[in-house]
């Protein structure tokens, strides 16, 4: 059975699980008590979020225009066009655009940070941190969850307006005009609502950041190694995003009915 369990990797994944709590741990204590390093931060800014602003747009405006797509027909042929901004505001807002950038952020920065980290522990490089007496965790850590908490928001808040372009433009092709579509919107979407999609952001890059770090300090076995950490990285990552998304809005939409009740008038 412990052959089975070791073969399937479960083991390494429960002891690298346990060791991304540990480094969270140590990493919020170095945030109240060291200095942060301010420009390897900005340098990892710019790797979270200008880096990713393509593919975040893309994304953005394609979901924006397949989700108007999939409801505009069928709220029209209910009678309830006018509701078709409102809702797509409130699925943005509250679940698919930090949801996107949180799956866009892992897959293109938690796997970079896995590798880069990786390889730096497989060439002994962290060893050579320490014998210079400089912590990983300061150095490394740090700068790149500050940047994904601070970026994944922002990637959050541009989603949403992006993804309301795109539905607009696909609305109209619909006959719904675009006052109606606006005004929409402002009826359906409260501030909470907004507010919710920059803390699901906050969230998940504090999770793929954490993830990746922890991933690549952990890293053995050379080449192949670094390859298998940044695949885990990923993966693991992903699933805690899902699994903290399921969480965030249980807590966060409990008795959330406005939306039901505006469909009906």
């Amino acid at each position: 059975m412990n052959r089975i369990l070791s073969n399937s990797g479960l083991f390494s994944w429960i002891e690298r699980s346990w060791s991304a709590v540990l480094l969270s741990g140590k990493t919020i204590y170095f945030l109240f008590t060291r200095k942060l390093d301010v420009a390897s931060t900005i340098e990892q800014m710019m790797a979270v979020g200008p880096a990713s602003l393509i593919i975040a747009l893309v994304t953005a405006a394609v979901i924006g225009m397949v989700f108007t797509i999939q409801v505009a027909r069928e709220f029209l042929a209910l009678g309830a066009g006018s509701a078709v901004g409102g809702i797509l505001a409130l699925a943005l807002a509250r679940e698919l655009a930090p949801v996107m950038m949180g799956v866009v952020v892992a897959g293109r920065v938690g796997s970079s940070f896995a590798a880069e980290i990786g390889t730096m522990r497989v060439s002994e490089q962290i060893d050579a941190l320490y014998m210079l007496k400089t912590d990983p965790i300061e150095y490394l850590v740090i700068p790149r969850l500050v940047a994904c908490c601070v970026m994944v928001p922002a990637l959050s808040i541009l989603a949403l307006v992006i993804g309301l372009a795109g539905g607009l433009i696909v609305a109209q092709s619909y006959g719904i005009a675009d006052t109606v579509f606006l005004d929409s919107i402002n009826n359906f979407l409260s501030v909470w609502d907004i507010l919710c999609g920059p803390i699901k952001g906050f969230v998940f890059g504090a999770l793929t950041a954490i993830i990746g770090c922890s991933w690549g300090l952990t890293t053995r076995n050379g080449a192949k190694g670094v390859g298998q950490s940044t695949t885990a990285a990923v993966v693991t990552a992903l699933l805690a995003i899902f699994i903290s998304d399921l969480l965030l809005s249980w807590v966060m939409f409990q008795g959330a009915g406005q939306g039901a009740s505006l469909i009906g008038q």
